[in-house]
This record gives structure tokens, C-alpha cells and sequence, in this order.
């Protein structure tokens, strides 16, 4: 059961991956709540994961020209420090915070998509 489990997150969190939304808000719970891993472990198994997944959707909306070079650079060059200084934080922080302030970003991405999808009705 353990690795169809594996198999059914890795699958769902790459649609939403390949939908740019991010397949760490399904893999991180997933591996964290239902497998047991601890969270810094989760969140290197979702930044190893984003790897191939990444360049796959990266490679599709590059074919069909549905990305804008210009800030798409811009846009990874800052995501770039902030992802030093975020692993650099993730590092430090204890587990059970890193799960509780992952848990917070994850709520509030929720409310913001709710709160966009009621504005655009």
C-alpha cells in the first residue's frame, strides 16, 4: 500500500506541478501526515522531486510560447536568493515550527485563491 501511496502523490502533485500551482501543497502533506516523514526530509524530497518536473512543464510552455523570457529571468533570479535564504532558515528552524509556518503559507494561499475566485465572478 505504501508505494501506490508514493505513486498517487507523486502523479497528482505533478498535474498540479505542470499546472504551475506548485506540487509541493500535495506532495509535503502527503509525506508528512499520511507516510511519516519528518518535514525538513519532506521538503528535500519536494525540492528533488521539483527537479525533472519542473524542466517537463518548463520545456511544454516554452513550446507552446507561454512564457515571457524577459521576467521569467528576473523573476528566478530573485527566487533564487530567496531560496538561499530560505533553505538557509529551514536549516536552523526546528521541524515542528517549519511544519506549522508550511501550514500557515498553505492556508493563506487557500483564502487568496478563494478570495480571487469570488472577485472574478
Amino acid at each position: 500500500m505504501g508505494m501506490i501511496l508514493h505513486a498517487l502523490a507523486g502523479f497528482c502533485s505533478g498535474i498540479v506541478s505542470g499546472m504551475g500551482f506548485g506540487g509541493g501543497m500535495i506532495l509535503i502533506p502527503v509525506l508528512t501526515l499520511l507516510l511519516g516523514f519528518d518535514q525538513k526530509v519532506a521538503q528535500g524530497i519536494n525540492l528533488l522531486y521539483f527537479i525533472p518536473t519542473g524542466l517537463v512543464a518548463l520545456w511544454v510552455h516554452s513550446k507552446n510560447k507561454s512564457i515571457e523570457t524577459k521576467t521569467a529571468w528576473i523573476v528566478a533570479s530573485i527566487g533564487v536568493a530567496g531560496a538561499i535564504g530560505g533553505a538557509y532558515l529551514a536549516g536552523v528552524m526546528p521541524s515542528a515550527l517549519l511544519r506549522r509556518v508550511f501550514a500557515v503559507v498553505i492556508i493563506g494561499v487557500g483564502f487568496y485563491e478563494f478570495y480571487i475566485a469570488a472577485r472574478n465572478k
